[in-house]
């Protein structure tokens, strides 16, 4: 009996000291995620303005007025959401492609240099949007920027309006996009490469299998999952860009780079809407989690059972 209590003891001590672990997390999940999405979901079901003190409940309406046609707040909604789909169909391929393709290009360099590109492609990961966006002013800017000079000094007659005119301006967020958050993309796929048996390529070898065709009938079915997270989360990303159209385009030319997230901000502390802001911010949180249902369900179609 005196064993199996100090085993019990034991075993309440591990449970504890694990959770002692988790406890910071959880805390801080709790407090800025969990707590802020409950009460964004209860300010929506209310007529919530910053300048009055009474915000009486009001049902679906924000949501009942979203989906009406025509009206300001639909239109809002339904012109950022297709902003953002642009940005995520413009962004999300190139992110997954060029992760990838650094990744194996990094694996076939030496071991003794690895590490430095390495660091190189990741050290912009680590650094803020606005000072992303600060650098791409400098660079992309009509008149100054290094980009227009350079090209400028190759012959060409006009400097190119890069963050005013489209499509330059979509060319210009979707870049600051990829050289900023590439790095995470090519440290996954890195890891996932390396977790790749080295006998299948051995055996493709010796059957005469061309480079091709060990990536195609061996790599991508391997890193299969991850290439899935990689995708996912990069949608995810792209569906909450906000910085970069804010910061280096403010949403032009006109409103053509004007997406969800900068009109639900918009809504939130120019218009003071917040309960109409918050719906429309659950919306699109719903929407990222039915397109990430989708993206899971194509890549991971049911099996035959018979």
């Amino acid at each position: 009996m005196a064993s199996q209590n100090r085993k019990k003891n034991k075993n309440l001590n591990t449970k504890f000291t694990s959770f002692l672990f988790v406890l910071p997390y959880l805390l801080l999940f709790i407090g800025f995620m969990l707590i802020p999405l409950v009460y964004g979901i209860y300010i929506s079901f209310h007529d919530y303005n910053l300048l009055s003190k009474e915000h009486p409940f009001i049902g679906f309406a924000n949501y009942v007025e979203i989906f009406t046609p025509d009206s300001a707040l639909s239109t809002m909604f339904l012109e950022g959401l297709w902003k953002t789909f642009q940005f995520v169909l413009y962004s999300v391929p190139l992110l997954v492609i060029i992760g990838l393709a650094l990744a194996l290009l990094l694996n076939a360099l030496p071991k003794k240099i690895r590490g430095l590109f390495r660091t190189i492609y990741f050290i912009p990961y680590a650094i803020s949007v606005s000072v992303i966006s600060i650098i791409f002013l400098w660079i992309l800017d009509t008149n100054s920027g290094f980009l227009n000079i350079f090209l400028m000094k190759l012959g060409m007659d006009q400097p190119i309006a890069w963050l005013t005119e489209q499509p330059f301006a979509w060319v210009s967020i979707v870049a600051a996009t990829i050289w900023w958050t590439i790095g995470f993309n090519m440290i996954i796929f890195i890891n996932a490469l390396n977790e790749v048996p080295e006998e299948y390529y051995e055996a493709a070898a010796i059957d005469g299998a061309s480079a091709w065709s060990k990536f195609v009938h061996i790599t991508l079915p391997t890193i299969r999952p991850i290439m899935l997270f990689v995708v996912i989360t990069s949608t995810i990303a792209s569906f909450n860009v906000y910085g970069q159209p804010y910061l280096m385009t403010r949403g032009g030319p006109g409103d053509s780079t004007e997406v969800l997230l900068i009109e639900i901000v918009e809504q939130a502390f120019t218009q003071r809407e917040l309960g109409s802001a918050s719906a429309m911010a659950i919306l699109m949180a719903l929407l990222m989690m039915i397109i990430s249902v989708i993206q899971f369900k194509i890549a991971n179609p049911a099996k035959d059972l018979r």
